[in-house]
């Protein structure tokens, strides 16, 4: 009688549970398949759109993952297994990590949207968070600067994508703004002619069309007449032009008789 007890258990056990768990696997084995395409097709659909090489593994195993456990919480909720108290366990724990690392949480999505969108690539000279520099190496986490006097920087990417940034490498030319002062009393046709002059000597120096070198008198200062000189340049000369054009200009003036004032007070005594 206990044995016949047994073999109806066991009947009801395999007749209640078995389709449950032969579905399970079914839907485990086929999701297998159909998840790891999709993690596939991701990753391709990132390398058409040129992601970021050290981005790409990365993202690619967050999808698998993802995916992953939604596929074991639906063949454990096929199996009958109560789900939601699992799932809001999994949801304040998620919550209390989240705001544990909330600065680290920031700077990696700053990095994955840093190489995600781009706004500065490894070899770029860009201004940013109060430091100028190359960028040598872009992290998830964080960006590594070279300072010209060879100093390294360490930026996190969070402040890097919420904040202003100057990128000088973008643009293929640089305009080069310089003010020059002359004396009172001094020729401006003169001093153009010998602007113009160092502007047509220096071969780095752009010309044409929007490019023009642009020469004019740019105000009456309290000790000079000041002239605003803009030349055009590939981005990779701007400091040489820069360095070259004030030197130039300082010995030239002297050898033409320009001018070049400084700060002076007159001071007049009347006797009483």
């Amino acid at each position: 009688m206990d044995i016949e007890n047994i073999k109806n258990q066991i009947v009801t056990l395999v007749s209640e549970y078995g389709l449950k768990l032969l579905g399970a696997i079914a839907v485990w084995i086929i999701g297998s398949m159909i998840v790891k395409s999709m993690t596939n097709g991701f990753g391709k659909v990132m390398d058409k759109s040129k992601t970021d090489a050290s981005l790409k593994p990365f993202l690619k195993s967050i999808v698998g993952v993802i995916l992953k456990v939604l596929l074991v919480i639906t063949v454990l909720t096929m199996l009958g297994i109560e789900m939601t108290s699992f799932v809001a366990i999994l949801g304040a724990a998620g919550l209390a990590v989240g705001m544990a690392l909330s600065g680290t949480l920031q700077n990696f999505a700053g990095g994955v949207m840093i190489l995600v969108f781009k706004p500065y690539k490894v070899g770029d000279f860009i201004d940013a968070q109060g430091y100028q520099g190359v960028v040598s190496e872009i992290q998830i986490f964080n960006t590594i600067l070279k300072t010209l006097d060879n100093k390294v920087i360490i930026i996190p990417n969070g402040g890097l994508s919420t904040s202003s940034m100057t990128n000088y490498s973008v643009e293929k030319y640089r305009r080069v703004d310089f003010t020059f002062g002359v004396g009172y009393g001094d020729s401006t046709t003169k001093t153009k002619e010998v602007l113009n002059g160092l502007i047509a000597a220096d071969k780095r120096i752009l010309s044409g069309g929007a490019h023009d070198p642009f020469v004019a008198v740019s105000g009456l200062g309290d000790s000079s007449v000041d002239f605003v000189v803009r030349v055009w340049v590939n981005a990779e000369d701007y400091w040489g032009v820069f360095f070259d054009m004030n030197e130039n200009v300082y010995n030239t003036f002297n050898k033409e008789g320009l001018n070049i004032p400084y700060p002076q007070m007159d001071v007049h005594v009347h006797k009483s």
